[in-house]
């Protein structure tokens, strides 16, 4: 059992009978009444985030996730096929269990699948991957306004905000937690 002043991102824990992993925590103490702590948490069968609020007496039980590295093959139609690397043998996932981890899957990409008790929940991506553009809009000459951002289509679908200097061709580096552009690859 793990007290709730214990957790920390990216722990996996129990409520509920669901599996969720902490995306965020703060511990808040108001001047009056008794501290609590503000969670968000990511149901890893679903994918969908909750909000809570729990008293700093509550208990969670750990809930032990197991990550095998995988190399992510193809896909055909709403099933994405996998190659465990330490067996060779091979993973289906549902495009419902994959989600919107999709857009940052290239062809022989290593990726870890999350397994709890034996049951394929999902998979885990590296915090940073590397795409190519292969759509944007040319750069305007004298559009130097602070910041200025246009839409790239990368080679997977995603539509990333990137400055106006990238070009069509290039690769970049996108962070996989929010979707937005890094820097150049």
């Amino acid at each position: 059992m793990i007290n709730v002043n214990d957790i920390k991102n990216g722990m996996t824990i129990m409520i509920d009978g669901n599996v969720y992993q902490v995306v965020e925590f703060l511990h808040v103490k108001p001047g009056k009444g008794s501290a609590f702590m503000k969670t968000k948490l990511r149901n890893l069968r679903t994918g969908g985030i909750i909000e809570r609020t729990f008293n700093t007496n509550v208990k969670f039980e750990k809930a032990n996730i197991n990550k095998q590295n995988v190399q992510y093959l193809y896909n055909t139609g709403d099933t994405y096929f996998f190659m465990n690397m330490d067996t060779y043998e091979q993973i289906e996932l549902s495009k419902e269990q994959v989600g919107d981890n999709a857009y940052y899957l290239i062809e022989n990409m290593n990726v870890y699948v999350i397994l709890f008790e034996g049951e394929l929940l999902g998979i885990d991506l590296p915090d940073k991957v590397e795409l190519t553009v292969v759509e944007t809009e040319p750069a305007v000459r004298g559009n130097t306004t602070n910041n200025a951002l246009k839409d790239a289509k990368v080679e997977t679908g995603l539509i990333v905000k990137v400055p106006l200097f990238i070009e069509q061709g290039e690769k970049i580096l996108v962070t996989t937690s929010d979707g937005k552009y890094s820097s150049r690859a």
